[in-house]
């Protein structure tokens, strides 16, 4: 079955309690339609808000059977393949209650048979089940207290719920100014004994440290094939994808196998005034024939939206910001209906494209590092496109793309002096010669940002020696703004954050 056009939740806010109680409200950037919903047992609490796109069934959402109730935001790859294990007269529709089924099956390792894009609240009993996916690339926040559960996609839905009494919780990220709200880590399912708010982590899957040794051929058909899959399980049949493209290789890959599963395809690039890749770009949309289009954002522009990258993220990493910025600033300047939207984001971690070294210990060494240390960043946060009604998906993350390629051996990935060697090769024959043999470079580079930050920072006196630093500061500061204090991104400049920064730093350094 192909996916629809839209999840039939894109987030929500639950909470759980052992008494009756009136679910607070939930103020969300994702732009959408809000439904609340009830599946309270007798005398006690499970209510959500869920966001969603209007046209979406957000019944899709939630499913109950006796004490057991589920609500999943997001959507799952491996539809077929879970219906398969389901009994005779078990099948079920998609979402939730298909989830609700494993779960009657499996118990909570229903959670590792899951290839998908997701985020999960279940009430079982006095048990609340917490879940991500794979990837954790629906971030899934909560806090947790004896007699109460309260968990959200957005973290700062939760910082309006009233004073903590949140508890210490296993292996859990605490965010910047907000000590008792947790994340819940990718691929894990944490059990909570609603009466205590003990917590107990099951993790349900983990990159993997083994390598493999394949033979070429065998390599770049495996690769060509997972990659297919994975964009035709996110595209609906009958209608065209919306594909960002680059003309890097990544993008271009995704935008070859979408064309090849819908039979027609849009694509859209970015640039600015400083950079582009429209003609790079243009090569790639000419050769599969798509409609294409092209959208500049004044530099300027562009850093102004940074107070919306860190809202939609929820992340006060500098690094990460400048690589979401210019997406989020695409998708804002989309306009139009809203669209599902496929990129080739995410890549360059398994196959360690932005580390240029032949030395295939240090490559491996950076796969391995960058594999354990994604987890937190959200460079993949559904909300980075949310936040203006679009849905985005990621081909490269697909946990059974990952788990080929994350195991390839580094002489796969850097191979004959070349980056990503084994991708390249897998589509060399849908793909121009000059698309497949061209060098990588970053989106945030592309578009200009990175040099534009360190431009605007300098305009203000900030030291070269300092730039890195005065970004972490402004970062923290747009993100306290944000996220913490709840102001609206519309009512925050950046200019002004890097103006008080670049003050306090000259003080320093007086």
């Amino acid at each position: 079955m192909e996916a629809p056009v839209f999840p039939a939740a894109f987030g929500f806010h639950a909470t759980a309690r052992t008494e009756r109680h009136r679910a607070p409200g939930a103020a969300f950037a994702t732009l959408g339609s809000h439904t609340d919903i009830d599946l309270s047992p007798p005398g006690q609490t499970f209510a959500a808000t869920l966001v969603h796109h209007p046209q979406a069934a957000p019944e899709g959402a939630r499913a109950r059977d006796g004490d057991t109730a589920v609500l999943l935001a997001g959507e799952l790859y491996d539809r077929e393949a879970l219906r398969s294990v389901l009994p005779p007269g078990e099948e079920a529709d998609d979402g939730a209650e298909l989830l609700l089924r494993l779960l009657r099956r499996y118990g909570l390792h229903a959670f590792r048979l899951l290839n998908g894009r997701f985020a999960a609240v279940v009430r079982t009993g006095r048990r609340v089940l917490l879940a991500t996916d794979h990837a954790g690339s629906v971030p899934l926040y909560c806090r947790v207290a004896p007699g109460e559960v309260r968990a959200a996609t957005e973290a700062k839905t939760l910082t309006a719920d009233g004073p903590s009494r949140g508890l210490p919780l296993p292996e859990s990220r605490r965010l910047p100014g907000l000590p008792d709200v947790r994340q819940v880590p990718a691929g894990t399912v944490w059990e909570v004994d609603l009466e205590s708010g003990t917590t107990t982590a099951h993790p349900t899957w983990r990159p993997a440290l083994a390598r493999r040794i394949m033979p070429e051929d065998e390599a770049v058909a495996a690769v060509r094939a997972a990659l297919q899959r994975a964009v035709t399980a996110r595209v609906p049949a009958g209608s065209a994808p919306l594909v960002v493209l680059s003309g890097g290789i990544d993008s271009s890959g995704v935008a070859a196998c979408a064309h090849r599963a819908a039979g027609a395809l849009d694509t859209v690039s970015l640039g600015t005034d400083v950079s582009d890749e429209f003609p790079q770009a243009r090569v790639v949309a000419e050769h599969l024939g798509s409609r294409h289009r092209e959208i500049t954002v004044p530099t300027a522009d562009l850093l102004e939206q940074l107070p919306y990258a860190i809202w939609a993220a929820e992340s006060a990493d500098p690094e990460t910001i400048e690589y979401l910025l210019p997406l989020v600033a695409l998708y804002r300047a989309l306009g139009g209906p809203a669209r599902r939207i496929v990129t080739g984001y995410g890549a360059d971690i398994p196959l360690a494209g932005m580390h240029r070294e032949d030395r295939l210990p240090d490559l491996d060494t950076a796969v391995a590092y960058d594999m354990a240390t994604f987890d937190g960043l959200n460079e993949m946060s559904p909300v980075l496109s949310t936040l203006a009604g679009h849905w985005s998906t990621h081909p490269y993350w697909d946990r059974d793309v990952l788990d080929l390629l994350v195991p390839l051996e580094a002489g796969l990935k850097r191979r004959y002096g070349r980056d990503k060697w084994v991708l390249r090769a897998a589509l060399a024959d849908a793909l121009p010669a000059e698309t497949v043999d061209r060098p990588k470079l970053g989106v945030h580079e592309g578009s200009g940002t990175t040099s534009s930050f360190s431009l605007l920072l300098a305009g203000h006196g900030v030291a070269e020696t300092a730039v890195g630093e005065a970004k972490r500061r402004v970062v923290r500061e747009l993100f306290d703004l944000t996220v913490v204090a709840g102001r609206h991104p519309s009512e925050v400049s950046t200019a002004e954050a890097v103006a008080a920064v670049a003050a306090r730093l000259e003080r320093g350094a007086a």
